[in-house]
């Protein structure tokens, strides 16, 4: 059984291992995989894995091996489905591996506008706490998160774990959702998406992207928000009009933002956001914890496992 990783770095830099995929077949691992690459490595494949590496209809249309394609991530949309599906070939991906993982970085990107700990602590290695005057000094204002109100747009299991964290900080939390009757949770109260950002003094995105609400962060719904507001996004880049953002932070439309994500990943050096006042950004790291990325080994090795067996799990319909 011949499988190709097509970009197993950043699944795997070195510090977990290939070896329960490679007691099922043939394994080659390629690092990375430029786009112009990728025809040639899966034409004599049977199994690949890709976790970024797109998988587009003339490469699977190359191939007559091709049998299974395993998304070693939660979104598939770097794969051309129905492509696959022609030819009769099963894809699959790995959902609700990274909930706790996203959740935590959400408040990490939260409590950094809250706190600036990162600000203060530099400020203490420059020397600055040295020679104050006073034993406590800020220079950013501190925010409680108690009584404040969050905005859920998604709830989906990153939502609702966000959600837990939320009402544990003792925080007033609202969510916009596609099916508020089958997610109820107590503690939780379910409005319509503009409420939902006009009411909130930050609002969270967690849902999936689509062709429906691609862009949907945008200049209009950005100025219904509080001055005093934060939007952070750990979910899609494009969910959000990027130069919008830019401009409602520094005209302090909104108070700041924080995101692991954007529209072009990696970015160009020019990005708007760079600049932006008040916006933290890191690299799409909130997937990538030890824990999360070892479940993500270990369920796409369960995938593939399920496949060979003739009962494929996870399994993408179009």
């Amino acid at each position: 059984m011949n499988i190709v990783v097509l970009d197993g770095h950043t699944l795997n830099p070195g510090d977990l291992s290939w070896e329960p995929l490679q007691t099922l077949g043939n394994v080659q691992v390629y690092e990375r995989s430029a786009p112009e690459e990728v025809k040639e490595r899966i034409r004599h494949a049977e199994i690949i894995l890709t976790n970024k590496a797109i998988v587009r209809a003339d490469a699977i249309k190359a191939t007559s091996s091709l049998r299974y394609i395993g998304v070693t991530a939660t979104g598939y949309n770097i794969v051309d489905i129905q492509a696959a599906l022609a030819q009769n070939i099963i894809v699959t991906n790995v959902p609700a591996y990274s909930t706790a993982s996203v959740a935590q970085l959400t408040f990490a990107l939260l409590l950094e506008h809250c706190q600036g700990t990162g600000l203060h602590a530099e400020s203490v290695r420059k020397g600055e706490w040295s020679e104050s005057r006073d034993f406590s000094y800020w220079k950013t204002p501190l925010m409680e998160l108690q009584g404040k109100t969050l905005a859920i747009i998604g709830f989906g299991q990153i939502g609702q774990a966000v959600a837990r964290i939320a009402l544990a900080f003792g925080m007033r939390v609202i969510a916009s959702h596609k099916h508020p009757e089958r997610d109820q949770m107590e503690g939780v109260i379910f409005l319509g998406q503009e409420q939902c950002f006009r009411e909130a003094d930050v609002v969270s995105l967690h849902c999936p992207l689509n062709a429906q609400n691609k862009g949907f962060v945008n200049a209009a719904l950005l100025a219904k928000m509080k001055p005093s507001a934060f939007l952070i996004n750990t979910s899609r880049g494009p969910l959000i009009q990027e130069e919008d953002l830019a401009f409602a932070l520094n005209q302090g439309i909104i108070a700041g933002a924080g995101l692991d994500v954007l529209s072009i990943e990696p970015p160009p050096a020019d990005h708007p956001l760079f600049s932006a006042r008040n916006c933290y950004i890191t690299p799409h790291i909130a997937w990538a914890t030890f824990e999360a990325r070892s479940r993500l080994m270990e369920k796409t090795v369960e995938n593939v496992k399920a496949f060979l067996n003739g009962k494929p799990e996870n399994m993408i319909r179009g």
